[in-house]
């Protein structure tokens, strides 16, 4: 067998592997769209999460049935309030926190991701805990200043992984010229990103991350910190054939974190052995190794939540599992994140799982973008058009007219990413 996987290409170039990602995108996305639906006020955090997960393996059954495909989760369900920042799932066996309900208006962080053959999609979005019947409403005020920088942040920042000169136009020479230009910086992008969240009143939430990502590992030897702390720094630029997990997170306050008191419940096997003693902290190990592999997990997800807790003490401490603490705004006001899974390939950048788009004319806010030089950016789009055969077939059908421009270039970055496989 270990002869047979060295054979085997898992890199883009083998049609297989983007296979593999696109199906756990669209099983990503179907369930952010559902677990979205249950983001009410009065709702508890550990009912939706517990949802969330049962849709994630009820969607992974559905497919490369009797193939022997390994198939989980990339990231289980989380759900975290108003000022948290980093993912967030409690257990239903921690009374004080299984009773936490969302609040009229805050907004809600779902982070989640399902994995085909090692090769996962994670995806994050931001939504305002309304009522069904307020769905449609304007959103205005400070709510949509913090959604509207989220979205303009990463769309600046998906343009800034594009590698120099991939899509250039004009002579060979202008080509050339524009594939010889150096990289942003990852200072530079910082910079850039912050003009983005000034413009709404916002501030960048301090060393958010994107990552690199391969078959089996999230948090690759690449990655992109923006705003970033003490002893933090990015490494690595992206280039074509790479995988990305591209994250923004945007706060109403300082963008500062701290560690809140809610008990850590995320957690990720590492590559490191040590031998456990305590014959629960060995369960549960066993049961990590099966289940999860080395993506991110939470106890509750394990068989039983109570040895869970008092095991997983022996595996942290023995660096057997990495700990994921809870970590929220300083200022404890509200935080915005996305988080994209997007392939980089000769033709651009394909989203291979995102949040759905943005309904601009659903956002009211006296505040704007005015610096040229990120309007300019923001005008540039992710993939070039192919051109082949799509367009022609949707001729027999005319196009349904979308509702705004950016409905327009979504519509647009689908038939991209469709000419591209």
């Amino acid at each position: 067998m270990a002869t047979e996987a060295q054979g085997i290409d898992y890199t883009l170039n083998n049609p297989d592997t983007l296979t593999k990602y696109k199906t756990a995108a669209q099983i990503s996305e179907k369930v952010l769209a559902e677990v979205s639906k249950l983001c009410v006020p009065g709702s508890k955090i550990v009912d939706i999460c517990e949802k969330g997960d049962k849709l994630i393996e009820e969607e992974l059954s559905k497919v490369y049935r009797g193939k022997k495909v390994t198939k989980g989760f990339s990231h289980p369900t989380t759900v975290s309030p108003a000022a948290f920042v980093t993912p967030y799932t409690p257990l239903r066996s921690d009374e004080k926190e299984a009773a936490v309900e969302l609040q009229p208006g805050e907004p809600v962080k779902i982070q989640l991701g399902a994995q085909i053959d090692g090769f996962g999609s994670i995806v994050c979005d931001t939504v305002l805990a309304r009522k069904p019947e307020e769905a449609q409403d304007v959103v205005e005020g400070r709510s949509a200043d913090l959604l509207l920088a989220a979205y303009y942040a990463n769309e600046l920042l998906l343009r800034l992984m594009l590698p120099p000169g991939l899509l250039a136009q004009g002579t060979d020479e202008e080509k050339a010229k524009a594939a010889a230009a150096k990289p942003p910086t990852q200072a530079k992008i910082t910079s850039l990103l912050e003009k983005v969240a000034h413009a709404y009143e916002c501030n960048l939430v301090e060393s958010t991350t994107s990552w690199l990502f391969d078959r089996n590992e999230i948090e690759g030897k690449k990655k992109i910190v923006l705003a970033p702390g003490e002893n933090t720094k990015g490494e690595g630029v992206p280039e074509v054939g790479e995988v990305w997990g591209v994250e923004v997170g945007v706060s109403l306050g300082s963008g500062k974190v701290k560690q809140f008191e809610q008990r850590t419940t995320l957690h990720r096997r590492t590559t490191n052995t040590y031998a456990l003693k305590r014959p629960t902290s060995r369960k549960i190990l066993s049961e990590v190794q099966k289940k999860f592999g080395t993506f991110p997990f939470s106890l509750r997800q394990l068989e039983d939540e109570r040895d869970a807790k008092s095991g997983v003490i022996e595996c942290v401490r023995g660096n057997v599992f990495r700990q994921y603490e809870v970590t929220g705004e300083k200022d404890n006001l509200p935080v915005a994140r996305l988080l994209t899974t997007i392939a980089i390939t000769k033709n651009g950048i394909t989203k291979l799982g995102a949040a759905p788009a943005l309904d601009l004319s659903k956002f009211k806010t006296d505040k704007k973008i005015e610096d040229e030089e990120i309007l300019k950016i923001l005008a540039q789009p992710l993939a070039r058009n192919t051109g082949k055969n799509k367009n022609k077939k949707k001729k027999k059908k005319p196009a349904k007219k979308p509702a705004n421009k950016e409905e327009e270039e979504d519509d647009d970055e689908e038939e991209e990413d469709s000419d591209e496989e």
